[in-house]
């Protein structure tokens, strides 16, 4: 143990990666990359050395999504050498420690002991907790309560015999009359914090009060800076160069303490997430359909929604491995780890504002918003994605934007309908608007994943009612919860009540499909009403019929082209199994030229008689031409265009 406490030798955080860095793991084998922490809370005494401190990226440095507000940051390790050791009993000085971030800080804030801005984002001291060997990795990790102004530390004795270590009482006063209770022990002298909030402002965060006791001539000091989160949509980047979200630190003392490479590279930031309308058969880019009003639909499968992610770790869990916070429920704050989730380093004795230092509050999530949806229609989408994998990503339901998990547990949508064999849930529509969103539960880091999600519509047809009502529905589709759930504002900057994590909405309306009236367009190619001539028109409502059509009614407008056109003549309604009849000497007088007729039925069938006055000595009929109607006609405009 005297070995140990006398001596400091580890090679500070080589934390390297595996032979694919994107398949991060999980596990204590990043941390036994740290060799050598023998004594890392202390020094052995006397040391000439100067002391200095030079700064690390831990790990790999994290891919940030660029619709992010509240992206992880990569861990900022600080491993400072030299100088000499305070005297066994003396006060340890300490320094305020700030990160300035290119963007705005966003790690959530607790609230505690007092202080509105007490964040999760923390520095820790000599990894606690992280199993390595030597004193400082070997304590627990221990909170200082003063986020505020820091916590004073002393150099206490332990129980080898002269050793200083850190202690949070002052072991001079203690040992007056007892001399005995100055060998470090756990009642006697306990352990000093070694965990430190920090005060978050604007696009900084400030540790406030951290000893800084110098390791000497044979050690290290190490400060790990984790749960730092920021506004990554604010950083501009696109195509093959990410943008960079930056950090820079500094050590604020009574003495100066140098800082070798104090600006680090703490994200790179590229859009993450690409979305489309495909098919109902999942296989290509939707073309909108056209749905008749006289012809209804009954959960029919008409659409996919997926989400693409752009790298593999764009979709993230609420946490590493499990439902709780890792698997067996153990949480996932050793210090360095990478567990590939939403949430950080979270330590659970650490809470405010009901929450605990580096949970998020649930996964990724995505979102689907349909707008403009006709008075008389329904959608249903899957409960989940259609599209899993035995072992890849999965996504369901959940029942709000920003509803937290439940002490783990995914408070999903149960299905009211199964579908084809899918299990599927009717979205409630209110004022033409529906929101569907889905969490992320599984995923494949080294993977680039899509999520894919099934729409189906319902109607019955109404005509006569006007239902379903004409209308061109949208959808939106988007990482979730984003703004109006809150505002762009407040989801930019550190927040005590917004949940984690949050996105920007960057995405554009689709067209699902149009509802159109039920309709035929019929050509009559020539009509006249001059030289004695006239025209007898005949138009049939033929959807009364033995196939079991439904049964329509609906006017017809009859529009003119040639000389003497009249202004469209709009008919009497025409109802199932009827005629409508005229002459053209009625509706157009001394007219010659063509006629189309839009009717809004189906199956209208038209004849035309033409003969001299009184059809004495010429006379011949023909049947109107049927036609791709009107909304056929604008849709291939539409397309040749």
């Amino acid at each position: 143990m005297k070995e140990n406490f006398d001596r400091f030798n580890f090679a500070i955080y080589k934390e390297k990666e595996m032979a694919d860095f994107r398949r991060w793991l999980i596990a204590l084998a990043v941390l036994a990359l740290f060799t050598g922490l023998a004594s890392a809370q202390v020094g052995p005494g006397g040391g000439a050395s100067s002391f200095a401190c030079s700064t690390t990226n831990a790990a790999v440095t994290p891919q940030g999504r660029g619709e992010g507000t509240t992206e992880l940051l990569g861990d900022i390790v600080v491993a400072c050498t030299g100088g000499t050791n305070p005297t066994n009993g003396a006060l340890i000085p300490f320094a305020n420690v700030t990160v300035f971030v290119n963007t705005q800080v966003t790690s959530r804030l607790l609230g505690t002991n007092n202080t509105s801005n007490a964040s999760e984002a923390l520095l820790l001291i000599d990894e606690p907790g992280s199993g390595l060997t030597g004193y400082g990795p070997a304590q627990a990790q221990i909170l200082c309560n003063n986020p505020s102004a820091g916590c004073t530390e002393w150099l206490g004795n332990s129980t080898t015999g002269g050793t200083a270590v850190p202690v949070a009482s002052n072991p001079n006063t203690t040992c007056v009359g007892n001399p005995a209770v100055c060998s470090f022990n756990a009642t006697a002298l306990p352990p000093a914090p070694n965990m430190f909030q920090g005060i978050v402002s604007g696009n900084q965060v400030t540790f406030f009060g951290v000893p800084v006791e110098a390791p000497g001539s044979t050690g290290q000091r190490v400060f790990r800076i984790t749960n730092l989160r920021g506004n990554t949509s604010a950083i501009t980047g696109g195509g093959a160069v990410p943008g960079q979200v930056t950090a820079s630190i500094s050590f604020s003392s009574s003495s100066s303490i140098p800082i070798s490479n104090p600006t680090l590279v703490v994200a790179f930031v590229q859009t993450s997430l690409a979305t489309s309308l495909r098919n109902a058969a999942d296989t290509n880019v939707l073309a909108p359909p056209s749905l008749t009003q006289c012809n209804g639909l009954s959960k029919s499968l008409q659409a996919t929604l997926r989400y693409q992610e752009l790298f593999g770790t764009a979709f993230k869990t609420r946490v590493g491995v499990g439902p709780n916070f890792q698997a067996n429920g153990a949480p996932q704050n050793i210090p360095g780890n990478i567990y590939n989730s939403e949430s950080g380093f979270i330590q659970p004795n650490v809470t405010g504002n009901n929450s605990t230092v580096g949970l998020a509050d649930y996964g990724t999530r995505v979102k689907a918003v349909f707008n403009g949806i006709p008075n008389g229609v329904s959608i249903f989408v899957s409960q989940s994605n259609v599209n899993p994998t035995a072992a890849g990503s999965s996504a369901i339901l959940v029942v709000g934007e920003t509803v937290p998990e439940n002490n783990g547990a995914v408070n999903f949508v149960a299905n009211t309908d199964t579908i084809g064999g899918v299990l599927a849930v009717q979205l409630p529509v209110v004022n033409g608007s529906a929101t569907a969103v889905w969490e992320v539960t599984a995923t494949l880091p080294n993977t680039n994943e899509a999520l894919d999600f099934s729409v189906y519509y319902s109607y019955t047809a109404s005509p006569a009612t006007n239902s379903p009502a004409l209308g061109t529905p949208t959808v939106n589709m988007s990482y979730a919860p984003t703004p109006p759930a809150f505002t762009a504002a407040a989801s930019s900057v550190a927040s005590g009540v917004l949940p984690i994590p949050r996105f920007v909405d960057t995405s554009s309306a689709r067209n699902l499909f149009t509802i159109v009236i039920c309709q035929t367009d019929l050509i009559f190619p020539f009509v006249t009403n001059q030289l004695g001539f006239d025209t007898g028109i005949a138009i049939a409502n033929t959807s009364t019929d033995p196939f079991g059509t439904a049964a329509q009614v609906g006017t017809c407008a009859l529009n003119w082209y040639g000389a003497n056109a009249p202004a469209v003549t709009v008919t009497p309604s025409v109802a199932s199994g009827t005629d409508y009849v005229t002459l053209a000497s009625i509706v157009a007088p001394n007219f010659q030229g063509y006629m189309i007729a839009v009717c809004n039925f189906q199956y209208a069938h038209g004849f035309a008689f033409i003969s001299d006055v009184g059809a004495r000595n010429l006379a011949m009929g023909y049947l109107a031409l049927v036609e791709p109607t009107q909304n056929a006609r604008l849709i291939t405009n539409a397309l040749n265009n």
